[in-house]
């Protein structure tokens, strides 16, 4: 009993009273369309920015671990000072980070010309849902990297529109209105 490769039979069930986990299912979801769907190579350097952040700040907390087991504590507090004062100037990166950099952005998509005279695509999308809401924002954005002319657009759907009553999420619902999305922008692009 080999492993179905082929996932996109996987019926995803969830808790739908939980707002982060359906946030997260339903970005899932998007991001299986862009990737999937219309197979943009997905391009983890936003991701890969916020790890190298977080990995500092684990290794200087490493090393103040170490430091105070080689030299207990008197004779490591210079040490376990500055590499607290560290830590939390790279929490507080991480934080600016995420809140300006990030943006909400779970998935950063290439679409690439496949004849490679076109420049690429940048493909991102967006979501947020407010605590005890069901409405769900998502924002899907294409910029080119010729010219960097940006374009963007954004749904508000309640999360009832994608998830039945026994909490199953619908990808078929999602996919209409993310390709809906996507021929929008992709028009739009075209006109200019």
């Amino acid at each position: 009993m080999g492993g179905d490769k082929n996932n996109e039979n996987v019926v995803v069930k969830i808790n739908k009273w939980d707002g982060s986990v359906v946030k997260n299912a339903l970005d899932d979801a998007v991001k299986d369309v862009l990737t999937k769907k219309y197979n943009y190579l997905e391009n983890f350097s936003l991701l890969d920015g916020r790890l190298v952040l977080g990995g500092v700040a684990v290794l200087v907390a490493i090393v103040a671990l170490l430091s105070d087991y080689l030299y207990p504590f008197p004779a490591s507090e210079p040490i376990l000072i500055t590499c607290v004062l560290i830590y939390f100037f790279f929490m507080g990166l991480l934080t600016l980070y995420t809140a300006h950099k990030e943006k909400g952005i779970f998935v950063v998509a290439i679409q690439r010309d496949p004849a490679g005279f076109n420049p690429d695509l940048i493909w991102e999308a967006s979501s947020y849902l407010k605590k005890h809401d069901d409405k769900y924002i998502i924002v899907l954005s294409v910029r080119s990297t010729a010219t960097g002319n940006l374009y963007e657009t954004s749904v508000v759907k309640s999360v009832a529109n994608f998830i039945d009553v026994n909490g199953v999420v619908i990808p078929e619902l999602i996919e209409n209105v993310i390709t809906s999305m996507h021929d929008s922008l992709t028009s739009q692009r075209k006109e200019k």
